[in-house]
């Protein structure tokens, strides 16, 4: 497949930007998620990207069309393509919100993909302090491969989707579980996998003491001072013997957060399984923060670790991070 080309320049100049890339796939499950990431790139310094990924071709045979597609404004075409209306809904919603704004300048971009007459085209919206807000429709083999790829364009500092697990149709919405999952896994940002979100009651960051879980614990708690949510902490000890352990990581981690001149609205310790523990407390909560514990090329650790079971069993929003 060719991509859009990306300058060496440009990706440069997004280094000093906080980049979020939010993945649309219609259901209000993305439209939520769309709003807690607008809460989070609310600041001047932020760059939101809307990616809709497509299979390739889709039945869509038209002689004239990938002309018409390099020539025009995506959300002009009044053409029922997949993925568009989606896309544009979700700007109104941003502009409903006080993110964007109708005159922001605006730059259309179009590229081939061999096999499929649209391609891949975006459209970039950029205010006057530089802020930046991209619908993207992608064509890909496969959802999470599309996501994974898109990263590879930017860098993004966190990808957000959803986990439903709905169907739509024949073909799996990205909300399907193994797209959230693979996604998570690969990624090499932190990535957030939604349900349900809800940002009025913060994040519950998870802490084994850790040199990992303590960047975790920084790193979260930057991302929550972005959309103002409280932090809560929590350790949980296998056994009674090491609940001391377990409240020392706590209050280890809330001294880190202090010196961040960061509040703490809660703090937790617990005895039993950490899977279930966690999970158990994660409803009282908008997001579960956790590690990635593996190391890059090792993923298979990961798909066996604590962070891995919470993800694919709790029933809020957890995030991953990198």
């Amino acid at each position: 497949m060719t991509e859009i080309n990306e300058t060496m320049t440009e990706q440069e100049s997004r280094e000093d930007r906080f980049r979020i890339l939010v993945c649309i796939d219609g259901s209000d499950e993305s439209y939520q998620s769309m709003r807690y990431a607008a809460k989070l790139g609310s600041g001047v310094d932020a760059d939101i990207v809307l990616l809709y990924v497509r299979p390739i071709d889709q039945g869509l045979r038209s002689g004239g069309l990938q002309v018409r597609v390099a020539r025009e404004n995506m959300l002009d075409w009044g053409l029922e393509l997949p993925g568009i209306k989606y896309l544009k809904k979700g700007f109104d919603i941003l502009k409903e919100m006080g993110i964007a704004d109708e005159n922001w300048r605006e730059h259309s971009y179009h590229s081939g993909v061999e096999g499929d007459p649209l391609g891949d085209n975006k459209i970039e919206y950029i205010n006057d302090d530089g802020k930046v807000i991209v619908l993207k429709l992608k064509v890909a083999t496969d959802i999470a491969t599309g996501i994974l790829e898109q990263w590879e364009l930017g860098p993004y500092d966190i990808i957000i989707l959803g986990a439903s697990g709905r169907w739509r149709g024949m073909v799996k919405s990205m909300w399907d579980p193994a797209v959230a999952e693979k996604v998570a896994i690969h990624a090499p940002c932190s990535v957030l996998v939604a349900r349900g979100i809800d940002v009025g009651h913060g994040h519950l960051i998870c802490t084994d003491g850790s040199e990992k879980a303590m960047d975790t614990v920084r790193k979260d708690a930057y991302l929550a001072s972005r959309c103002e949510c409280p932090v809560s902490l929590i350790s949980v000890a296998l056994d009674v013997e090491s609940e001391g352990e377990a409240k020392a990581n706590v209050e280890a981690a809330r001294k880190v957060l202090e010196e961040m001149e960061i509040d703490v609205e809660n703090t937790l310790t617990c005895v039993g399984n950490p899977v279930d523990e966690i999970i158990e407390a994660g409803p009282d909560y908008s997001v579960i923060v956790v590690s990635d514990s593996s190391k890059k090329g090792l993923k298979r650790f990961f798909m066996g670790s604590v962070a891995f079971k919470v993800l694919q069993e709790a029933f809020t929003s957890v995030m991953v991070v990198r």
